[in-house]
């Protein structure tokens, strides 16, 4: 187990400031608050790897960690790749998508991708603001990096299913966004994209793989804990994720915010 301390990572060029408050993303009806990292030029791969091991992400080139008042629902958490052990239906996953096809394009538009995303969108999170994004305001989200980024396209027979943003870092890859084709019965793309993305990890030797926020009572987010063993950055400290262990630290109360 590794402890972080703020004091001791190599942020003194960086500057920090905390959001206004604004509607969280996964938890309806709560407010959210995140501490932004700045100046954005200065966060290279290996400034921005050591922000990932102290919890956080980006969107665009904007970094960014959870900073709600009172709330700590938001847990970074990563996979050991070489502790991980698909389960049976991970296994199911990989054959069911079998035939996906992967390869790296440049981190550029293309508007076969944004269509996909405009549909996973309005299928998988109608409502939530993003199924209304314009190509402007897709390409800032997923198409605009100062570390470094890789677009991955995923088809099928000539046909485009999925497509993945991952970041490149010295102890790991970093899951940025995901989006793939939600009108395809039967099947698990996320399930699959991840598993692929461990592969990655193993085949290039790094020891990580980073999911983003696990939060308990967020669907769209509480699917991270089916890849065992996992790791949550909590109190500082990355350890396994006993879930016995973090509801005790994080009930499910619905007056908690999270982002």
């Amino acid at each position: 187990m590794s402890h972080l301390n703020d004091s001791e990572l190599p942020f003194s060029l960086l500057q920090f400031y905390s959001t206004a408050p604004y509607p969280c993303s996964y938890l309806a009806g709560e407010q959210a608050v995140s501490q932004v990292a700045t100046p954005t030029h200065l966060i290279s791969t290996e400034v921005y790897g050591d922000l990932v091991r102290a919890g956080f992400r980006r969107s665009g080139v904007f970094t960014y960690r959870p900073m709600c008042p009172q709330c700590q629902a938001c847990v970074p958490v990563r996979l050991p790749i070489a502790l991980f052990t698909p389960n049976r239906s991970q296994r199911r996953s990989l054959k069911t998508h079998a035939s996906l096809h992967a390869r790296e394009l440049p981190l550029m538009y293309f508007d076969e991708h944004y269509h996909l995303y405009q549909r996973y969108q309005a299928v998988r999170h109608s409502g939530g603001g993003m199924d209304q994004d314009s190509h402007e305001q897709y390409s800032h989200f997923l198409l605009q990096s100062r570390v470094d980024s890789r677009l991955i396209e995923f088809t099928e027979n000539g046909v485009l299913r999925m497509v993945s943003i991952i970041d490149v870092l010295a102890d790991g890859l970093s899951s940025v966004y995901t989006f793939y084709d939600p009108d395809v019965p039967g099947a698990s793309f996320g399930t699959y994209n991840v598993l692929w993305q461990v592969a990655q990890c193993a085949a290039n030797r790094l020891p990580y793989l980073y999911l983003g926020y696990w939060i308990r009572n967020s669907r769209k987010m509480a699917y991270k804990a089916n890849f065992r063993p996992v790791e949550g950055l909590i109190n500082g400290e990355w350890r396994p994720l006993d879930l016995a262990d973090v509801e005790a630290q994080y009930p499910r109360s619905s007056s908690r915010s999270g982002c």
